[in-house]
């Protein structure tokens, strides 16, 4: 099998993964609350990118790295996985997964904002559209399609929503310039996130056991949404010949995740829902080929 095929296999594995992490997400936090979900998926992520360093014989990198790398993988812990998962579980614990799933969505138009003042990058009238595109859609979703009434369901769950789609594009951002091995810093990112998590949960949680149904979901969550499907996309980004090959199949994965949400949560999926994600995604396409901020890993 050629590499390009191989390129297409692995991409398609992760986002159907990345498709089935929303309704995990609602499931589990039917059981706990979003602090639990993530010290203990971020636990088992940690543990998983570890014993993949050791597989892909990594282990060694981790000496290489100076004082400064240490304190980059300090400050990128603490954006992912400590803060973007908080905020993000907490906007699903409060909204329903139709919701929340597509407002997460938007972190590349978020990734073009940052990228004015962060890059220095002058804004094109095209992106302009793709934002208001994009933005429109966001509004069409939160207030169930009632855009001139200006009725939200819920506008501080869906802020929240919103702000781990931006924290999301920083810490990409931020890692973008970041040219140590994607698995490695992965794994230290996690295991000084967890840091903060852990310090967090004995601050302000209570201790919890989980149950066999807790269980399954962090597991899932931890192994399949924070860490293996990562490398699993990079390992797709790398065999292709060039990046929007496989790329462009990221945009099936909000899709498909509707369609989950709706068959293992129960949530009836509005018209407004599909109508806005619709929006965002062309938003984001435009945004995409008339003012592109991706570049190869």
């Amino acid at each position: 099998m050629d590499e390009q095929k191989q390129a297409y296999i692995y991409a398609a594995t992760a986002v159907v993964i990345w498709s089935t992490v929303a309704s995990a997400f609602k499931l589990t936090l039917g059981y706990v609350t979003p602090l639990q979900l993530l010290f203990y998926a971020s636990a088992i992520s940690t543990l998983a990118l570890l014993i993949v360093l050791f597989i892909q014989g990594k282990i060694r990198l981790l000496k290489g790295f100076s004082k400064k790398d240490y304190l980059k993988s300090l400050i990128f812990g603490f954006l992912n996985p400590f803060l973007y998962y908080m905020v993000l579980f907490k906007a699903y614990f409060l909204l329903p997964a139709q919701e929340a799933q597509p407002l997460n969505y938007t972190w590349p138009i978020m990734l073009t904002l940052l990228s004015l003042p962060l890059l220095r990058q002058r804004i094109k009238p095209a992106s302009i559209l793709a934002i208001l595109m994009s933005f429109t859609g966001v509004l069409i979703i939160t207030t169930h399609g009632d855009i001139f009434g200006l009725k939200f369901s819920n506008p501080a769950a869906a802020l929240l929503a919103l702000t781990s789609a931006l924290i999301w594009a920083l810490f990409w951002l931020f890692n973008l310039r970041d040219r140590r091995d994607e698995t490695a810093k992965l794994f230290l990112n996690f295991l000084f996130g967890f840091i903060f998590i852990m310090l967090a949960t004995l601050f302000f949680s209570k201790p919890f056991l989980p149950n066999i149904n807790v269980f399954l979901g962090v597991t899932y969550i931890g192994l399949f949404e924070m860490g293996i499907t990562f490398i699993i996309w990079l390992k797709a980004l790398n065999l292709s010949e060039t990046t929007a090959q496989v790329a462009n199949l990221i945009y099936l994965s909000p899709f498909i995740s509707l369609i989950i949400i709706h068959f293992t949560v129960g949530e009836n999926i509005l018209p407004s829902t599909v109508f806005g994600l619709i929006l965002i995604v062309l938003g984001i396409l435009l945004q995409r080929y008339t003012q592109p901020v991706f570049t190869k890993t």
